[in-house]
């Protein structure tokens, strides 16, 4: 196996080919959130509450950019959260430069920043209020406890961090079943072998490389609902609120019912607070 390095720069090259599959729905996205859209699930904004004071949110592994702008009050919508200025960080150029194009449309306080999620530049340290994450990308970290001492790093004291994520027990359910039975491949709730994937974004990366063009694999790792809460915890963070949901943000299980689906946890949401004495680290 590869050194993790080596598969972040695999990811990095497959998500840029990936981005090209959301190249045309730039002008549908300003249109939806000019016209009072927000892609935030009502969970996600239940949880996160009144932000009028939140100044700066940065939001890490951001894509295009359609949640980091949906956290700001662009003045066209009752789901007012009241963000100030966001800060989007992903490792793709592609998909940093349709969030770009949809800020500059849209007149938004966005500044993006192209960098690994554990390399972010320090001169963002300690400038948020808030850092935001999840739907998907979780499974694109190698390291949690690095990643938790980024998000340490980035916050003021007193800032919090917010993830709404796939659930990791969506990582063993077969997708083509049409009810809950465990992947075909035999893969485990505790595996932490990083594992080549086969869904998304790899049919895009497929669709879009160029023939005769060896397509870049993207490598995902599983990590359990305990390793996520003990890195957070590890860091120095007050868990407030840890949440699991029904609802899938991603439709992974086309073949299972609703009323199945809601049998189980699909995702979850938490919530976690540097104490107010916290200095983050340099």
């Amino acid at each position: 196996m590869s050194a993790p390095e080596d598969l972040v720069r695999s990811n990095a090259a497959a998500w840029d080919r990936a981005a090209q599959k959301y190249a045309p729905d730039v002008e549908r996205d300003v249109a939806f959130l000019q016209g009072g859209g927000n892609a935030l699930f009502e969970t996600e904004r239940r949880v996160l509450g009144d932000l009028s004071a939140c100044r700066r949110a940065i939001h890490l592994q951001c894509s295009h950019g359609l949640d980091a702008l949906s956290l700001l009050d662009l003045g066209v919508t009752e789901v007012v959260l009241g963000v100030t200025e966001v800060v989007g960080v992903d490792i793709s150029p592609e998909m940093l430069a349709q969030a770009e194009q949809k800020a500059s449309r849209l007149g938004a306080r966005a500044e993006w920043v192209y960098a690994d999620v554990l390399d972010v530049p320090s001169a963002l340290d300690g400038s948020a209020q808030l850092v935001y994450t999840g739907k998907g990308a979780l499974p694109w970290i190698h390291d949690l406890d690095a990643w938790a001492a980024v998000v340490r790093r980035l916050l003021q004291p007193g800032g919090r961090l917010f993830v709404f994520e796939g659930h990791p027990l969506n990582w063993v359910w077969a997708m083509d079943e049409a009810t809950h039975r465990l992947h075909a491949d035999g893969r485990g709730y505790f595996d932490r072998e990083p594992l080549a994937n086969d869904g998304f974004p790899a049919a895009a990366v497929e669709q879009f490389t160029p023939e005769g063009v060896p397509a870049a694999t993207a490598w995902e790792w599983q990590w359990t609902l305990g390793d996520v809460v003990t890195a957070v915890a590890r860091a120095g963070f007050v868990v407030e609120r840890l949440e699991e949901h029904p609802e899938h943000f991603w439709p992974q299980f086309d073949e299972i019912g609703e009323a199945e689906l809601r049998r189980l946890p699909h995702t979850f949401s938490l919530l976690a607070r540097l104490p107010p004495d916290e200095v983050p680290a340099i």
